[in-house]
């Protein structure tokens, strides 16, 4: 089975994270969340992918190769000027022949796809959307379904005064080829055109609704709680490295950390890094490649990506970092990146 990854926003709301890094490319327990996505299309036997590619399109393209590394055929579609969700989708039409499916790149699941594709094919739908119900009904799109699991309204981001469901729409969808009839030869978006357009011809769409664990990474609230999620096992993904004896502590290959270095709770650490005298690594902690935590440091619910040096008596609290840390500096719930 083959799959279209959307992976050309511009991660307007994830700023400043996305500034030189696309939106896909996002680390999450160390991986691209995209890979992520990729592993769990590989479980459920799809072989064959194509990206649709804009922002900062080499970063991807450079980490996933072709690849083969990962297990799966990766094929890229660079949009020199963006075509929107389903126009994307078009420019790709001859890479697919019979039913496949659509995933967002920044979204984050461990769906059950093999089941989502037997409910489509049952139902005998040109297209189906996979549902979630979620306690927050805004800004996603949400729909109505009748007994059938057959759609029949579908509001794109309502306003507060148009809700009137918690079903909400995950953007995974499993088209037939045939789908490509309805999408025009230029920029077309899914929520606002092309679900709008099937329903109003009344053709064979239904919705297949999750019980797995989904989320949205849009926005930095959404990361956080995404990274919490998968450190307190409310979704199990892969991390690469094994737990330090007598803790809750996962780590990669390659590092070097001090007798005195602290952990509490749930942490994981990468490849590469050093850990001096005395630090503490508190719950809810994840530690990229190639870190440097020098003595004293105090790092708690913080997201550290790769190649940082954090600072002598340094203290973070619910931070996401990406520069370095000069020696002493307390930041509390901070972003420190580099804003260009």
């Amino acid at each position: 089975m083959k799959a279209f990854i959307l992976a050309a926003g511009v991660g307007t709301r994830l700023r400043p994270l996305t500034y030189e890094c696309p939106k896909p490319m996002i680390p999450l327990l160390n991986k691209p969340v995209i890979e992520h996505t990729l592993n769990n299309l590989k479980k459920h036997n799809v072989d064959s992918v194509i990206m649709n590619l804009h922002t900062l399109p080499e970063k991807i393209t450079n980490y996933f190769g072709d690849g083969k590394k990962f297990g799966i055929n990766i094929n890229y579609s660079l949009e020199e000027t963006l075509l929107g969700t389903a126009g994307g989708l078009k420019k790709c039409k001859k890479f697919f022949d019979s039913t496949f499916i659509v995933m967002s790149g920044d979204g984050l699941s461990n769906i059950d796809l093999t089941t989502a594709v037997e409910f489509h094919k049952k139902k005998k739908a040109l297209a189906t959307m996979v549902l979630k119900k979620v306690d927050m009904k805004f800004p996603y799109g949400i729909t109505l379904t009748d007994r059938t699991n057959k759609i029949i309204n579908f509001v794109e981001k309502p306003t507060w005064g148009s809700v009137f469901s918690d079903t909400v729409n995950t953007g995974i969808y499993i088209f037939e080829p045939e789908i490509f009839k309805y999408i025009p030869d230029n920029f077309y978006d899914f929520g606002h055109d092309l679900w709008p357009k099937l329903l109003k011809l009344q053709k064979p769409i239904y919705a297949y609704l999750m019980n797995d664990y989904w989320t949205d990474i849009g926005n930095i609230d959404e990361y956080k709680q995404g990274i919490k999620d998968a450190l307190f096992n409310k979704i199990s993904l892969s991390i690469s490295g094994k737990k330090i004896k007598n803790t809750e502590v996962v780590v990669d290959t390659g590092c070097l950390i001090d007798r005195t270095v602290k952990f509490i709770g749930k942490a994981v650490i990468g490849k590469n890094c050093k850990i001096g005298k005395n630090v503490v690594i508190d719950t809810g902690t994840v530690i990229g490649n190639n870190v440097q935590i020098q003595d004293d440091a105090i790092i708690k619910d913080s997201i550290i990506w790769d190649n940082v040096v954090i600072g002598k008596h340094a203290r973070l609290y619910s931070s996401i970092v990406n520069i370095k840390v000069p020696n002493k500096l307390s930041v509390y719930n901070g972003l420190l990146f580099n804003i260009i």
